[in-house]
Parts: C-alpha cells; structure tokens; sequence
C-alpha cells in the first residue's frame, strides 16, 4: 500500500469511527462497482447515507470536497442507484454526505457534509 492509499484508509477509519460515534449505524465499506466505488453505507434512523470520504495531509492540491466535482457526484450515483436495485431498496429514504478529513501533523480536522445535491 502506498502512501496515498495509507492516508485514504485511514481517513476512512476516522470517518467511520466519526459517523458511529453520531449514532450512525456502518452497513458495509468500500462498495465497489464498474461504476465506481462507495467509502462508506451507513443508515441514520431510516435514512441509507452514502458517505464519500475525501483525506488530505495537506492543503497543497486544495481541499479535500474540491475533488467531488459533478463528474464523480455522476460516477457515485451510478454507484448508488446499483446498490439500491442489488439490495432492492430503490424506494428508500437516502442522501449522499461527504466528510472531508485534514490530517495536517498531529491534528486531525473532520468537516461532515450532508446533503449533497445529487
């Protein structure tokens, strides 16, 4: 595992624990499909939560929810809509959030999103 992929899964980690600690119940992670791939399922009450975890160890390339551009808010719904139809949930309450997570040092920055328009 590179560098990269070492902050990512750990961002991921934090984001779990993040999202649990809300009262958050985790489904399943790292969802993959041709279309693309889900961080993290969870459920808040009754509502499914597609979760996008974006990590940065710094600043230098902007922040981390300025990489959900429209091209992969496109590339998750694709993602989304399959899981609902494998799962048969395709009238389900449902959003997708992004927590954007800054690991800068020692010092840890989570920023939870919800909502975004899809």
């Amino acid at each position: 595992m590179n560098a990269i992929q070492e902050t990512g899964k750990k961002g991921e980690n934090l984001a779990e624990q993040f999202l649990r600690k809300k009262g958050y119940q985790i489904i399943e992670r790292n969802f993959y499909t041709k279309q693309g791939e889900i961080d993290i399922i969870a459920k808040e009450q009754k509502e499914y939560v597609f979760v996008e975890v974006k990590t940065r160890r710094n600043t230098k390339y902007g922040e981390p929810i300025e990489s959900v551009n429209n091209r992969k808010i496109r590339h998750l719904k694709k993602a989304i809509r399959f899981y609902l139809y494998l799962h048969a949930l395709e009238n389900c309450n449902m959003r997708l959030d992004v927590i954007e997570i800054k690991i800068e040092n020692s010092k840890i920055e989570i920023h939870h999103i919800k909502d975004v328009e899809m």
